[in-house]
């Protein structure tokens, strides 16, 4: 299954600029769509949430759409769907919510791999109650989980292990199925950090085991928000700080204050959006979304594999950090000798973004060597095409050539 590229780059405005951009690891352009769904609904009628008027009407239907596309995105149940404003936050809520149950002699395990807002939450929740922190390692040389250290890591005094779907810094997939069946058979709870995942695989969250799942529409084409996806059933069974008037039914009781209803409305044109990327015959969201994940994965791993082969071709100027067999479309990569600041500066004024720093991933840069010297991701999306691939080659080529 393929896709129009062309055409889908149409529905984006900011293409318009004449960039080409590899940033959307740290998150995507958006399609005027996601936007014209966020003004319609931000300009009514609207009002608090409620059945009478037309505007109570349309911010329940706002909130039903949007439980609805994400559990047709993740394959969960609409009233296990959680709104957030973003992972971190919706981290830290379920790392006190869930902390409350831990004592000494229990166990939490981190991974090195993941991004921060999956490590220092529960890093945190754990110190608080007096619980004990334990860590899976990765081999820098091969960007792979540590088999050995996760071997170590999970006993039967865990209570909950956090691990990342695809690590947002260099794309690693972990077995994350392996490591909730080995969680589970100690009786311990999984978190999973899909944010980088599901910008570039179809979910399943049943099938990777995970208990708990969260993700970022901004990282898939749609506004700055977060969600978490669990069973409504394990939901029931978390009983969180919150005002006392507000609802106690789930999932609304994780999520505080009123709700923002355009937003919202944005995220389900996100899914929408992403549904139709690939044509088809399907009649359900669900099944249209595997298909347009397939297309998209091709185009976005035959593009790497051109990236891939001009990094190569560019020598021992260039060094590889995204190492994994297993990967996403996201590639790290330092310059010996010189800074990827000054790459990324290069790049930039011949319009090509693609960003330097450590992008949150503080464990992972550690455990790579690079310290505080900062590193260039380069993340593609599906708006992506052959002639950006080019522009950043050739403008990789000219920096290395260039001396400041």
């Amino acid at each position: 299954m393929t896709f129009d590229v062309d055409a889908l780059r149409s529905s984006f405005p900011s293409l318009e600029s004449g960039w080409a951009h590899f940033d959307g690891p740290g998150g995507t352009q958006t399609p005027w769509q996601v936007g014209e769904a966020i003004a319609r609904t931000l300009t009514g009628p609207l009002s608090n949430r409620g059945t009478v008027s037309l505007s109570e009407r349309n911010a329940e239907d706002s909130i039903a759409a949007f439980r609805a596309a994400y559990a047709d995105l993740l394959g969960m149940l609409a009233p296990g769907i959680v709104y957030g404003r973003s992972a971190t936050q919706l981290t830290y809520d379920f790392s006190r919510h869930l902390a409350k149950r831990w004592g000494p002699g229990d166990e939490v395990v981190v991974t090195r791999l993941d991004h921060d807002s999956n490590v220092s939450p529960w890093v945190q929740a754990a110190a608080a109650v007096g619980a004990e922190v334990r860590w899976i390692d990765f081999d820098p040389k091969t960007s792979e989980l540590d088999p050995d250290s996760l071997e170590l890591a999970i006993t039967d005094r865990t209570r909950l292990v956090a691990v990342t779907a695809a690590s947002n810094l260099i794309g690693t997939k972990p077995p994350v199925r392996r490591i909730a069946d080995m969680a589970h058979e100690v009786g311990a709870f999984v978190y999973v950090d899909g944010v980088h995942y599901t910008a570039h695989q179809f979910v399943d969250v049943s099938a990777l085991g995970a208990d708990f799942f969260v993700c970022s529409p901004y990282k898939f084409l749609g506004p700055h928000c977060a969600v978490l996806a669990a069973a409504p059933q394990l939901l029931e069974t978390i009983t969180p700080d919150k005002l006392e008037p507000s609802t106690n039914d789930v999932p609304e009781r994780f999520e505080f204050g009123t709700l923002p209803y355009e937003i919202m409305a944005g995220a389900t044109a996100a899914v929408d959006f992403l549904a139709d990327i690939a044509p088809g015959d399907a009649l359900e969201r669900r099944d249209r979304l595997r298909a347009s994940f397939e297309a998209v994965d091709a185009h976005e791993l035959r593009l790497r594999r051109i990236i891939e082969s001009g990094l190569e071709d560019l020598g021992p100027q260039v060094e590889l950090h995204s190492r994994a067999n297993d990967r996403t479309p996201t590639l790290l990569v330092t310059f010996p000798g010189r800074r990827a600041e000054e790459a990324y500066r290069f790049l930039a004024e011949r319009r090509v973004q693609a960003p330097a720093g450590w992008f949150y991933a503080h464990q992972a840069q550690l455990r790579l060597g690079l310290d505080d010297t900062h590193a260039l991701r380069i993340g593609l999306a599906p708006y992506n095409n052959e002639d950006d691939v080019t522009r950043l080659l050739d403008g990789l080529r000219d920096f290395l050539a260039h001396r400041s």
